[in-house]
């Protein structure tokens, strides 16, 4: 059995690939990243009894096809993924997350591996109640270059399916949180977590602190993954992936229960028309995926992680 993981080395990518190996033994896992964010210790320490192949490609320019050649499955994580970060790069943007994922499911089809696609619930926008995967087009509204381009790629997927019989999946993932060896801290709860242990002030948005997101912990977003490829769901569905909503509020308050003279600072933020939403992650749970993520024991792993590294110095709770 052959997977390859687009994306290899990021922050779901580096857990990703150490959970696969007891999830599919002996598999072949190709790990294709570009290094750009030179996350090279995301290959350190892999299981032992991991069968791997790094390749260092840019998917935008790498002859796919022969890296694709025998696939199980392709699970594409490779994209610019900093949502406010990606103002005033929209042709970077749209490089990576709108061609570098159209020449991966074009890969994907002359070699007939399915696809499994991550994109993001940012793709929702605005929202005043609980939104799922069946919303009109009128409620995706996404608010930023990332989540737009998010949006373009899932409407080529569906082209492709619906023209060529390319086979996928597609998975929005809420704001991931969770430690792993690739782990980034530009999203919000990672963010929060690094400011605070760092002893610097926690930076909201200044309309966001009572707004709701959906939120991912990093065990539930490998734990879909592995769930989608094993039951092989590429026929073409759009997946939630969210183990709660929950406003910024509580997740500084969560903060401020081992940190607690955290200081707040409001600032302002080029998102800044993003009203409240929350995501209903019924559909995969109907399939038989149980949520196990859960936000108090994510913050707490991570602040844990930065003391031992030398951060702030956390009050223990029980």
């Amino acid at each position: 059995m052959k997977l390859v993981i687009t994306g290899a080395l990021g922050h779901i990518g580096s857990r990703l690939i150490r959970d696969l190996v007891p999830a599919f033994p002996g598999a072949d896992l190709v790990l294709v990243d570009n290094l750009c964010t030179r996350r090279y210790a995301s290959l350190f320490d892999l299981p032992a009894q991991g069968r791997y192949r790094f390749r260092e490609l840019d998917i935008v320019t790498a002859d796919l096809e022969r890296v694709f050649e025998g696939a199980e499955a392709v699970i594409h994580l490779a994209a610019l993924t900093d949502a406010a970060g990606s103002f005033g790069r929209e042709q970077e943007v749209a490089r990576v997350n709108g061609l570098g994922t159209e020449r991966v499911a074009d890969a994907c089809l002359r070699t007939g591996s399915p696809l499994v696609f991550a994109s993001t619930t940012s793709v929702y926008g605005p929202t005043e109640s609980l939104v799922d995967e069946d919303c009109p087009d009128a409620e995706l509204r996404p608010q930023s270059p990332y989540a737009d381009y998010k949006l373009r790629a899932e409407r080529v997927l569906r082209a492709l399916g619906r023209e060529s019989g390319l086979r996928y999946v597609i998975c929005r993932l809420g704001t991931v949180f969770g430690v792993s060896p690739g782990m980034r801290f530009h999203t919000a709860v990672n963010r929060f977590c690094w400011q605070a242990a760092g002893r610097m002030p926690l930076t909201v948005w200044r309309t966001a602190l009572n707004q709701q997101r959906p939120y991912l912990d990093l065990a539930d977003t490998v734990g879909a993954l592995v769930f989608i490829l094993r039951r092989r769901l590429y026929s073409g569905e759009t997946i939630n992936v969210v183990t709660l909503n929950a406003s910024v509020g509580e997740l500084i308050e969560r903060i401020r229960a081992r940190i607690p003279d955290v200081e707040v600072r409001l600032v302002d933020s080029p998102i800044m028309n993003q009203l409240s939403y929350r995501v209903s992650s019924r559909r995969l749970a109907s399939l038989g995926f149980e949520y196990r993520g859960d936000l108090a024991r994510g913050i707490d792993a991570t602040l844990a992680l930065l003391a031992a590294a030398g951060g702030r110095e956390a009050r223990s709770i029980g």
